[in-house]
């Protein structure tokens, strides 16, 4: 079942190590088909340097519940289920832990705009989101 996508973030995962963009086993990629209502994600825990296309998990976009694989989904596919509900026009979700978003993102600091790329789209900074409180995550 959609050995295709499942190849294709098989392969974007491992992009995200060769890029630097994870440690460990942090960070993940998803991939949706939108015709059948379904996402295939990286498992939960899995090394990068053991990891299988076959190992990818297929989920349902609406109940979330796991149509296909043995391992647990990511952990972040709660949210990854939202975004692809929120914004149909989404074909995949990327969540990194690099380096340098990591450390800036730590001192809560916005993103200056100061590329002429990204100003022809977004006129002001990129703002760094609050501090997570208990109330926020219930």
């Amino acid at each position: 079942m959609l050995e295709e996508l499942k190849e294709k973030v098989f392969k974007a995962n491992l992009d995200l190590v060769k890029h630097n963009l994870v440690l460990f086993t942090w960070g993940n990629v998803s991939g949706i088909d939108r015709e059948k209502g379904l996402v295939v994600i990286k498992p939960s825990g899995v090394d990068y340097d053991t990891m299988k296309a076959s190992d990818m998990v297929v989920v349902d976009l609406e109940t979330g519940k796991v149509v296909e694989g043995d391992l647990n989904p990511s952990s972040d596919t709660p949210t990854h289920l939202v975004l692809y509900r929120a914004f149909p026009e989404l074909g995949g979700v990327v969540h990194t832990h690099s380096t340098y978003a990591t450390a800036w993102a730590q001192a809560g600091l916005d993103i200056p705009n100061i590329g002429t790329t990204h100003a022809d789209y977004f006129h002001d900074c990129i703002p760094c989101t609050d501090a997570m409180t208990e109330d926020m995550m219930a």
